[in-house]
């Protein structure tokens, strides 16, 4: 199993770098978004970042998959060990936490289309053409940036708006070529994720639970030493007053003293009682203590 948790951290490891690379895109978007014109520098490093995260997402994919055939094998021998029990589980947290960082990035990239496409509107309304919703989505689909200039007459404010215009849509039609490339991987990821879900579920129910048993095993542990320690003071108490309880014939049975103090003592001649035991206690003694001089 050494190997096994090698693997597992690394698989870790590699996803906690997915979700830092993710956050680097958010910048990366917020920065090109800011600027009618954003460098070549920024695009090309987002650029960069989109292929690194693809190239990576792929190898946590290929290192999952490897995973989960392992498990399947096992399974398909019947084996039932808690080796393959511990398998699953760090597979299946593995692989939700892996769709939840590429949900992230998903969602990130559809936020950004989303935006790019606001600014697009907003530069077309600038030239005094009015789009809708659809029309817009339907000039985006194109791959040719002449429909945006069709009908428009350019002077320099409609040339800046042209500008950014072609610059948002260029950016669009890349962010599409990524999500394209990575959607079959994240469907099969997440339909993985969404069939493992009942079993993640069962697994997080149990370790509640266990808690709620360890918590009250506990409680009931500390009440039976509480118990016990009272029970060795009253089979001391016996001890101690076996004498009397034999002189008087009077039966001290384990766990229930029939002792003066026990049983005597709740009665409403208890203190009669003890004094007549403890008279003849002493009585005894002394005639022992005669007998021998």
């Amino acid at each position: 199993m050494d190997e096994f948790f090698e693997q597992v951290e690394e698989i870790r490891s590699f996803i906690e770098s997915l979700a830092e690379k993710v956050e680097e895109v958010k910048r990366k978007h917020s920065a090109i978004l800011a600027s009618p014109n954003p460098d070549e520098k920024t695009k090309v490093e987002l650029e960069d970042l989109m292929a690194e995260i693809k190239k990576l997402a792929n190898k946590v994919r290929s290192k999952l998959k490897s995973i989960q055939q392992t498990i399947e094998q096992e399974e398909g021998q019947n084996r039932s060990s808690a080796d393959l029990r511990i398998r699953k589980t760090q597979h299946s947290t593995l692989s939700r936490k892996f769709v939840e960082v590429m949900s992230e990035y998903n969602t990130t990239q559809s936020d950004y289309r989303e935006r790019c496409k606001g600014r697009i509107q907003r530069q077309l309304e600038i030239t005094g053409r009015n789009t809708t919703n659809e029309e817009l989505e339907s000039m985006l689909e194109s791959d040719n940036p002449a429909i945006f200039t069709s009908g428009i007459i350019m002077d320099n404010i409609t040339q800046q708006a042209m500008n950014e215009i072609e610059t948002r849509h260029n950016e669009i039609i890349k962010l599409e070529n990524s999500i394209r490339e990575l959607h079959d991987m994240f469907m099969d990821m997440a339909m993985l994720v969404e069939s493992q879900g009942e079993m993640i579920d069962r697994i997080e129910y149990n370790v509640e639970h266990s808690v709620d048993y360890v918590e009250r095993a506990v409680s009931d542990t500390k009440k039976a030493v509480k118990y016990q320690s009272k029970a060795r003071r009253v089979s001391h108490l016996c001890g101690l007053k076996q004498c009397m309880c034999s002189m008087d014939k009077v039966e001290c049975i384990p766990g229930f003293c029939l002792c003066a103090r026990s049983v005597v003592m709740s009665s409403a001649f208890g203190v009669l009682w003890l004094v007549f035991v403890l008279l003849a206690t002493a009585n005894l003694l002394v005639q022992q203590c005669e007998c021998s001089r």
